[in-house]
């Protein structure tokens, strides 16, 4: 009775007749709720899994020594004579599932320091599966060098008489320690240095050999040849930093400052 009401007062004026929409809504089919809430759901799925293997296996023994021994002979080739080389091996990383191999190599990955924190590569070379991780390595070189008898600050100066000569480590530093103590003489500290604490040129100020404009003693070298001349500097001369230099003919250089007033080029 409702829609035929409604079509009557469509089929009158349309100025009275009152405006009626009709809207259908399709009632979703209801999902079924899960019987397991998603906290076990997720705890059954883990228990399906097989269980991890502990890493590293039995038999990565036997490559992992021959790792160190590469590591040890490749930093004791690059240490100071007489020098004591360590190399102390980490974990491999605990997820890992290697599976079974007959024979895993190790090397030394390209570009991986040989002192200091470092890695070690094995590799499958005959298994079911090849595969190669790394294997972080600790390298120690314990070999005489200086340190100070006690802590001193940044800008202090340093006499002979404040430094000792110990055994250190020297892969503990991006650079070796240093061994000289007159060559330490007068020169100044660039940050704090603790006491026992290995001198590292890093440590130091660069020295200044030379000032901008000052005349400069250049000597360059070449196969067979040495040519010394006069120049005048176009930057300061630092210790362990390049500098440049032109020449009386007007041609500029860059070489490295070795002494007062003396840069050394190489052509």
């Amino acid at each position: 009775m409702r829609i035929e009401g409604a079509r009557a007062a469509i089929s009158g004026p349309l100025s009275r007749a009152p405006l009626v929409t009709l809207r259908f809504v399709k009632k979703r089919p209801s999902l079924p709720r899960l019987s397991l809430p998603v906290a076990a759901v997720a705890a059954a799925a883990a228990l399906a899994l097989p269980p991890a293997a502990a890493v590293p296996p039995a038999e990565l023994a036997r490559p992992v020594a021959q790792a160190l021994e590469l590591v040890r002979g490749t930093a004791a080739a690059l240490a100071p004579s007489g020098a004591r080389v360590e190399a102390r091996a980490g974990a491999l990383d605990p997820r890992l599932r290697l599976a079974p191999c007959r024979e895993v190599q190790a090397y030394l990955p390209a570009g991986a320091p040989a002192w200091g924190r470092t890695r070690v590569a094995l590799r499958c070379m005959d298994g079911s599966a090849r595969w190669n991780v790394f294997l972080p390595v600790t390298v120690s070189v314990w070999a005489p060098a200086l340190q100070l008898r006690a802590a001193l600050p940044a800008g202090a100066r340093i006499a002979e008489a404040q430094v000792a000569t110990a055994e250190v480590d020297w892969a503990a530093g991006p650079t070796p320690p240093l061994t000289e103590a007159a060559a330490l003489d007068d020169r100044v500290l660039a940050r704090p240095v603790a006491a026992g604490q290995p001198l590292r040129l890093s440590d130091l100020q660069p020295r200044r050999w030379f000032s901008l404009g000052d005349t400069v003693h250049i000597v360059a070298a070449g196969a067979g040849f040495l040519i010394s001349a006069e120049g005048q500097a176009l930057t300061p001369g630092l210790e362990g930093r390049p500098a440049r230099v032109r020449t009386g003919n007007g041609r500029v250089l860059t070489g490295r400052p070795v002494g007062e007033r003396r840069i050394e080029v190489a052509l």
